[in-house]
């Protein structure tokens, strides 16, 4: 376990983009991520101004993650399995 138990940004925009793969509602990505809406809508700002995320166009309320915020993803898993993270 790591001395401090606090997640880096970083880990929670990969926890989120997780949880948001098929799609998924405020609600759902804030108990899945452990954090709080406010914190949330933080988030959800910055990804969606990167690109990582979009809402459904068919129902605004879910957010889903783009072909971009996968692609982060997987490198996010390759360098946490090389222990970079």
């Amino acid at each position: 376990m790591r001395v401090n138990s606090r997640r880096s940004s970083v880990e929670v925009i990969a926890d989120i983009l997780h949880i948001a793969r098929n799609g998924a509602r405020k609600t759902r990505i804030v108990y899945g991520a452990n954090i709080n809406f406010k914190l949330l809508n933080n988030y959800l700002r910055r990804l969606e101004r990167s690109g990582l995320i979009a809402t459904d166009p068919r129902d605004s309320a879910i957010i889903k993650t783009t072909e971009k915020g996968k692609e982060y993803l997987r490198q996010y898993e390759s360098l946490r399995k090389l222990g970079v993270l």
